[in-house]
């Protein structure tokens, strides 16, 4: 068993804005990296965020930056440094050799809270996949913080530990290999339960991280799903029956928040059980409308459904949390986006007209409505990762 931390690690955070990117959007893409780091376990005790024309190759901020960043974690007593930016490993070497404190990059710490928030034994196959893939290039770093045995302690060593990750790359190569073998076993289980089940309309709810989607499958269906103010609260996939109007019974399945940036090793190997949304009969892409940045996230959401390669599938636009604007921005936005549903899945506001939206949707997919039958009592446990 591992102890549990008496005290939460402190961080600083470093941004690097190249000149073509506004520095509102480069303080937001901070901000967020503050959100990461706090669902991780840490606590943000500075931050830095500096302006240069091209990444330095060496260091990815310049010598002289780093030795700025060193004298902040002396000064804080900081034990990581987290860059919004991914890192090579001779850059995490380097880094590590100026600063004197752990290196994380992006990808390091959302693969972190990924392993965090791992449940079932699927998804923490899938996470361990990913981080062994994200890891394997980085093998020559200098593990300074890792002499402590598998399953590591503190942020950024949760998952695979010291034994396997300074073996070579051989053996990790190989654990990769068995593990994608447990993966298409599972994923072949999962397609066997879709098959023998009779058609219904299945809608899978996509979106942003932390856009409302657990709260919305809850006030949609009373599933109970874990909803609260935290990003990737949701990892592990929930489907459950959905009653519409008529009479009509469709499936519901709630799944991981996408976010900026998010690890292209962490997509590929969760992509096998994205089966949920790739066989959904109609997809919900939930977006806080609250948020500036809600036009930004809506395109990231884009691409990585398009990456997936679920391009035929129909979509639906729910804007979520439209109690938190401003009314006539609200009448703005549905003017501008007249076939999307607006609801605040909190207040419960607008979710009659979300239901008719999915009848109408139901009866352009020429699907009847399915007869009672129950869903396996474990289909939320092995639908879907998110």
């Amino acid at each position: 068993m591992i102890p549990a931390r008496k005290e939460r690690e402190k961080a600083v955070l470093v941004g690097v804005a190249k000149s073509d990117v506004p520095l509102k959007r480069a303080r937001e893409h901070l901000a967020e990296l503050g959100r990461l780091a706090d669902t991780a376990g840490a606590i943000v005790v500075d931050q830095v965020l500096q302006r240069r024309p091209a990444f330095d190759p060496s260091t990815l901020v310049g010598e002289g930056k780093a030795r700025e960043i060193s004298d902040l974690v002396q000064k804080h007593k900081a034990d990581l440094v987290i860059f919004d930016e991914d890192l090579s490993g001779s850059q995490v070497k380097n880094l590590e050799a100026v600063i004197k404190a752990k290196i994380l990059d992006r990808s390091g710490i959302i693969l972190d809270i990924f392993a965090k928030h791992a449940r079932t034994a699927e998804s923490k196959i899938q996470v361990e996949v990913a981080q062994l893939e994200y890891m394997l290039p980085r093998l020559t770093r200098a593990w300074t913080h890792l002499s402590r045995q598998a399953g590591g302690l503190g942020i950024g060593m949760r998952g695979p530990g010291e034994t396997q990750l300074e073996t070579d790359r051989r053996a990790v190569r190989k654990r990769i290999s068995d593990l994608k073998k447990k993966l298409r076993k599972l994923e072949d289980v999962r397609t066997a339960q879709r098959d023998r089940r009779r058609p219904t309309f299945h809608a899978a709810l996509v979106g942003y991280t932390n856009a409302g989607k657990s709260t919305l499958m809850n006030a949609l269906t009373q599933a109970g799903v874990e909803a609260v103010d935290r990003l990737f609260a949701t990892l592990d996939p929930t489907t459950r029956q959905l009653w519409l109007p008529g009479g009509r019974k469709a499936v519901l399945s709630d799944t991981v928040g996408f976010i900026r940036k998010l690890p292209v090793d962490l997509v590929t190997s969760f992509k096998s059980t994205l089966g949920v949304v790739s066989q959904a009969s109609h997809i919900l892409n939930v977006v806080d409308i609250s948020s500036e940045d809600f036009e930004e996230q809506m395109e990231i959401t884009a691409r990585i459904l398009d990456d997936l390669g679920v391009h035929d599938i129909p979509r639906l636009t729910v804007f979520n949390k439209i109690d938190l604007i401003d009314p006539e921005r609200l009448a703005f936005l549905r003017e501008q986006y007249p076939d999307a549903g607006f609801v605040s899945a909190e207040g419960k506001i607008g979710l009659d007209e979300l239901r008719q939206k999915l009848v109408e949707a139901c009866d352009h997919a020429f699907l009847s409505p399915a007869p009672d039958e129950e869903l396996p009592k474990d289909e939320h446990e092995i639908l879907w990762m998110g």
